[in-house]
């Protein structure tokens, strides 16, 4: 083999050794002699061996699970908080020069910020207000993680655990509430009721043939549920007949006095 030979055999290695392929998910943050020069890929693409290093980075959101955290409320009651964060990279540059490994970074940025907020709300807030608390702690993360060149896309809890004592005492308080709802709901129609009844007897004073109507259709419906009760009418006269002389009678006694 002749020099020249052996001079291109290095020459075919050495820009083989170059070649490098990036998936369409991946960018290759490029070094030159230690120094950031570019970002390469998706696709095919080529270094100088020896020179020039990468380092791939995967752009695609990802999921982090947050460990259950134990923390205390703003009202001293003490929970366990776990939670799901999703993740991207936007700038590759930035995640691999600004931060040592932007993973364990998110993720150790996410509980303490997840412990934080929840000190911050009380335990009512923290189950009606989730939703709320969610992307308040997005906005801190995101804050945090932008100089990295790290999006934070959503975060969201997944579980609050109570201790078993406070859920009996929310219980009794849940039932506590129910029962006041009901009897407020029966007063109210007990009252309506009344006013009902009231209207009803004035309609019926002022047309005393309504009356004889109204004990009418408690036969039909007495008759319909009990077929052998015995019932007796008594003329609505007759008891003004007895008024009248009950009235006559007291008028009498006040005179004789």
């Amino acid at each position: 083999m002749t020099s020249l030979q052996i001079i291109i055999t290095i020459l075919v290695m050495f820009f083989i050794g170059g070649i490098r392929i990036a998936q369409e998910y991946q960018r290759a943050v490029v070094f030159r002699l230690g120094r950031f020069k570019n970002i390469m890929g998706p696709g095919i693409y080529w270094i100088i061996p020896f020179i020039e290093r990468q380092q791939r980075v995967d752009i695609r959101t990802k999921t982090v699970d947050l460990e259950q955290q134990e923390t205390i409320t703003k009202d001293s009651v003490t929970i366990k908080v776990n939670a799901v964060l999703w993740f991207k990279i936007t700038s590759p540059e930035n995640a691999i020069i600004k931060v040592a490994d932007y993973n364990k970074a998110v993720y150790q940025f996410s509980v303490t910020a997840l412990r934080n907020i929840i000190g911050q709300h009380s335990l009512d807030e923290v189950l009606r207000e989730r939703e709320q608390i969610n992307g308040t702690l997005q906005k801190i993360v995101d804050s945090a993680t932008e100089p990295w060149g790290i999006k934070i896309e959503m975060v969201e809890m997944k579980d609050v655990e109570i201790p078993e004592a406070m859920q009996r005492a929310m219980a009794r308080e849940a039932e506590a509430i129910r029962e006041k709802r009901a009897r407020i709901v029966k007063a109210e129609a007990e009252l309506e009721a009344s006013i009902k009844l009231t209207q009803g007897a004035k309609k019926m004073e002022e047309s005393p043939i309504a009356l004889e109507l109204r004990r009418m259709q408690m036969l039909a419906e007495i008759g319909i549920d009990n077929n052998t009760t015995t019932v007796i009418l008594m003329p609505s006269d007759f008891t003004n007949a007895a008024k009248s002389l009950t009235k006559l009678a007291n008028e009498s006694k006040l005179d004789k006095s």
